[in-house]
């Protein structure tokens, strides 16, 4: 597990906004996956993606990294920030639009 520990700090290193989800940013495999791709789109801002259902240890991996049973798993500069729900009720408060401007 530790080679999936050290390939996930590092994307999360290379990644400003780095998202595990089920499928890809051009075709989620779940819904939850599809509305924080669509979120992060509106932003115009890169970010980095891994399909975790291609790579059972991923899954398992991120799960326990973060201590968070669901995907998508979203982290922003670094920070692991949380899941569908969280960056949802971040989006539409206005919250994740100034944490995207630390970004830029």
């Amino acid at each position: 597990m530790s080679d999936i520990k050290q390939q996930i700090e590092k994307d999360i290193k290379e990644n400003k906004v780095m998202i595990y989800m089920k499928g890809t940013p051009e075709f989620p495999q779940c819904g939850f996956s599809g509305q924080v791709v669509s979120i992060f789109k509106q932003y115009k801002i890169p970010f980095g993606a891994k399909n975790v259902l291609e790579d059972p240890d991923l899954r398992q991996g991120i799960k326990d990294f973060t201590d968070w049973p669901t995907i998508p798993q979203i982290f922003i500069n670094g920070e692991f920030v949380g899941g569908c729900d969280i960056i949802t009720e971040m989006h539409n408060k206005g919250e994740l639009k100034k944490l995207m401007e630390t970004i830029k």
